[in-house]
């Protein structure tokens, strides 16, 4: 097959090796006999296969070559040369139980009728290359529609029609190219994944092995002993040195240097590039020293400065694990569930629900975890998870899984798995939810980086020619003392150590952010716009009356079924004020029911067309008697029956949390609903209202302000602003004991918590000056730390204890300052 847009590393055809003449193959094996294989890496010996002319140690990794080169993506081995997996000595891995339906079950995160989307541990997840394959899986089978990979958790998040590829044949294709997914049926619910892999340990075990017996090796030279008495020992020790010295750097430090080689192909300059240039003239320096017999090197500064380092990115992995886990795992959104038991429904929060719950699920409800549909129709909208915006119809006995949003009336659902919380992040972080928005600081943290290193190398060489005619020992010191001593680390970690931790205080405080660069947008507004229902009032303490002619109790279960299957907070409040009684299903069954978004509701129950809204939204015919907007109308066939008349109670510190932000920006106030409260809300918003406005309004409005350079909050209910939420700058849901949460939005706001607003603002205000801060500690460090090893006055042993330090210092000022703050703050 000829190759298409292959980089010349593959661009021919490939006969297989089997067509080589025997006498060619002969002779070639031994022209390549002590070669690598051209996949991994690895030492061919004597199993030495030959395609053309590259090598493999294996047939597995001939194969995988064919499949990347016939595929036209041989650009896999210019990210990294050795970014193949060895499948030496591997068993062909059986995934027949793939096959067995519960066990795609529990696998599975989503299925309808063509997609099916499943998530993977990959533990061999290692390097740009791996991320390079792992999202062009669709090039390799024509069934993957679509992956995305994350690093950090080495997970990959893979969408494929099953119809194409089976379950089974894609996991036998992830393992045909070494990639063979971590499945234990076992422990799938444990959410404690591993935080690095396994090969870290061992190189910082090596490396901290070796730096003790370099140490142990070196004391006669500590000591200051005569090496004309004992010279065969002073050799001897330093040949051992050398020995142990050697999987310290090609072992322990092999990260580094591929970091480094990596960035130097790309034409880029990584932080890793001062420190593999540092190690590298460390060792081989030491090396020439030792053979030379010219003096003992600097091999216990070589094996500090490698073991230092990864105990500073242990020490790094560990901190951000328990800080992901925690927003993963242990918080939740603030939104609620409705759990039906012993007869009653009840809204509990989303860590309280279990498998085997029946929960009922409304109109424009979240879907919270995988279930199986028990009673309703159901209308699901997948598209928070396919991004497409169709619905899905489901039967009773059917399957419904999480992230699905009910389009349609009210539904009772039994839960086959706990809520996962992870599982829903990684879908509000989906980049079809994700605005596009520069982050200042991010920009700066990037911009320091590209010079940083640059300004180091500059330095470490601009030093070595100072030094070199002088002294060329303290040349060999100054030189490597200012690549390991500089550190940009503070610019690296301080965004997600800070942010992180700020991240997880509010989530603790039920206000729970979407990810980091939210802290910003909500730092930085200049206007403020609010929705009035479920935002400014509370759902259940309005006072309500019905005006009209008096309802009997048959005629309020008709009302009681159309309202409750609506999530909408005056929909709600009719319920409660008809005593939210358990209905007959099969007596007040609603056909043809229906939400006009900012209108009203309808359906069909005991064969009564019944209208529940604004007098916009009764028959026309009837609204044309009306002498004002004075409630929410009750159309029952022909019929106006009366009004329910609602009086609106504010939610508690409205007053204080508009005092601080209009210190701030300008307040807006868009609202569906009449103007009957205007007079009540005009000391606040002056005359920025607007009412009666659709959701198209609402979003409009938002544009128009950033159209004018402005930077908006928009605070909401999530239900009939969806749109406008999405459009602002940063979008806040609140939620009160309701499940109304939406991927447009940035935060989730418990509505308990909404007196707090201003301290949660200010808190994320002031983390942003504590990254500036860590900014300002680096600057500092790398400047003084610089103006010591310029001097030659700082041993490479020292600098290689400070560069971690400062590592391991980032990570604790930013956690203790976070902490600190929070504390300052009352969070």
């Amino acid at each position: 097959m000829l190759l298409k847009n292959c980089p010349t590393k593959c661009n021919f055809t490939m006969p297989v090796a089997s067509q080589l003449n025997e006498t060619e193959s002969q002779k070639k094996h031994e022209m390549v006999k002590d070669t690598s294989c051209h996949h991994c890496g690895e030492p061919c010996e004597d199993s030495t296969i030959l395609l053309e002319d590259k090598t493999f140690c294996c047939q597995g990794c001939k194969t995988v070559y064919e499949v990347l080169s016939d595929n036209g993506m041989c650009r896999y081995y210019d990210l990294d040369e050795q970014a193949g997996i060895s499948l030496k000595g591997r068993k062909q891995e059986e995934y027949a139980f793939l096959d067995d339906a519960e066990v795609q079950e529990k696998l599975i995160d989503f299925k309808d009728n063509n997609t099916t989307r499943v998530t993977f541990f990959i533990p061999q997840m290692h390097c740009a290359s791996c991320i390079w394959l792992l999202e062009k899986l669709y090039k390799l089978s024509p069934g993957v529609t679509s992956s995305k990979v994350n690093f950090v958790k080495k997970e990959a998040y893979i969408t494929y029609d099953h119809h194409t590829i089976q379950l089974r044949q894609l996991v036998e294709l992830l393992s045909s190219i070494g990639y063979a997914p971590a499945i234990n049926l076992s422990n799938l619910n444990d959410e404690d994944k591993p935080l690095v892999d396994r090969s870290f340990y061992y190189k910082l075990g090596v490396a901290g092995f070796a730096f003790g017996n370099i140490m142990l090796l070196s004391f006669p030279e500590y000591l200051g002993l005569d090496k004309t008495m004992d010279s065969y020992f002073f050799q001897l020790f330093g040949y051992l040195n050398i020995i142990l010295a050697l999987p310290i750097v090609f072992y322990s430090g092999r990260d580094y240097l591929k970091s480094a080689w990596l960035g130097l192909k790309q034409a880029t300059l990584n932080i890793d590039v001062p420190i593999s240039i540092g190690i590298l003239t460390l060792f081989f320096r030491s090396v020439f020293e030792i053979l030379t017999h010219t003096g003992a090197g600097f091999l216990d500064s070589l094996a500090g400065l490698v073991f230092f380092l990864l105990i500073g990115k242990w020490f790094q992995q560990r901190t951000y694990h328990s800080i992901s886990f925690e927003r993963d795992y242990q918080s939740y959104f603030p939104i609620a569930a409705n759990l039906i038991k012993d007869g009653s429904i009840k809204a509990v929060t989303l860590d309280k629900l279990e498998a085997g719950d029946i929960i009922l699920v409304k109109h424009n409800e979240l879907i919270p975890a995988d279930s199986i549909l028990l009673k309703g129709e159901a209308q699901v909208d997948y598209s928070f998870v396919t991004g497409e915006a169709e619905e899905v119809h489901r039967q009773t006995g059917d399957k419904i899984f999480a992230g699905g949003r009910q389009m349609g009336g009210s539904i009772e659902l039994s839960l086959t798995r706990k809520v996962s919380q992870s599982y829903l992040t990684q879908l509000w972080n989906d980049e079809a939810f994700t605005k596009e928005q520069g982050s200042q600081t991010s920009k700066l943290a990037d911009k320091v980086g590209k010079i940083f290193t640059t300004i180091i190398l500059l330095t470490a060489f601009t030093t070595l020619a100072y030094w070199l005619p002088r002294d060329m020992n303290i040349a060999i010191n100054a030189f490597t003392a200012v690549l390991i001593i500089a550190c940009p680390c503070a610019v690296a970690l301080a965004i997600p150590f800070i942010f992180g931790n700020a991240i997880r205080v509010l989530g603790r405080h039920h206000f729970y952010l979407k990810n980091t660069s939210v802290i910003e947008t909500l730092s930085n507004f200049q206007s403020v716009v609010f929705d009035k229902t479920g935002t400014l009032t509370r759902r259940q303490k309005s006072s309500i009356e019905f005006i009209g002619t008096p309802l009997d109790e048959h005629e309020k279960n008709i009302i009681q079924a159309i309202t409750q299957a609506s999530n909408h907070p005056v929909s709600q409040q009719i319920v409660a004020w008809l005593g939210n009684t358990e209905l007959n299903d099969h007596i007040y069954k609603v056909d043809n029911w229906e939400e006009v978004i900012g209108k009203g509701v309808q359906g069909i129950v005991c064969q009564r067309n019944i209208k529940i809204g604004s007098s916009q939204f009764i028959d026309k015919h009837l609204s044309g008697k009306l002498e004002d907007e004075k409630g929410v109308y009750i159309q029952i066939n022909h019929e106006i029956r009366g009004y329910f008349r609602i009086q609106n109670h504010f939610r508690d510190g409205i007053w204080k949390i508009a005092d601080y932000l209009s210190k701030k920006a300008r307040l807006y106030l868009l609202s569906g609903d009449n103007d009957r409260e205007q007079h009540l809300l005009a000391p606040i918003f002056k005359g920025n209202m607007f009412f009666r406005q659709s959701p198209k309004d609402k979003l409009g409005f938002i544009k128009d302000l950033q159209e004018q350079d402005e930077k908006v909050l928009m605070l909401g209910d999530g239900l009939n602003d969806a749109g406008a939420l999405k459009q602002s700058d940063a979008g806040v849901v609140i939620a009160e004991d309701t499940n109304n949460f939406t991927p447009a939005c940035d935060a989730i706001l418990h509505a308990e918590q909404f007196l707090k607003l201003p301290t949660f603002l200010e808190f994320a205000r002031r983390s942003i000056k504590l990254v500036y801060m860590a900014y300002g500690f680096a600057l500092i460090y790398n400047i003084i730390g610089l103006s010591f090893a310029v001097q030659g006055t700082l041993s490479p042993i020292v600098a290689a204890i400070l560069m971690p330090l400062s590592s391991i210092s980032i990570v604790l000022f930013g956690m203790m300052t976070s902490n600190g703050l929070a504390r300052k703050l009352g969070l």
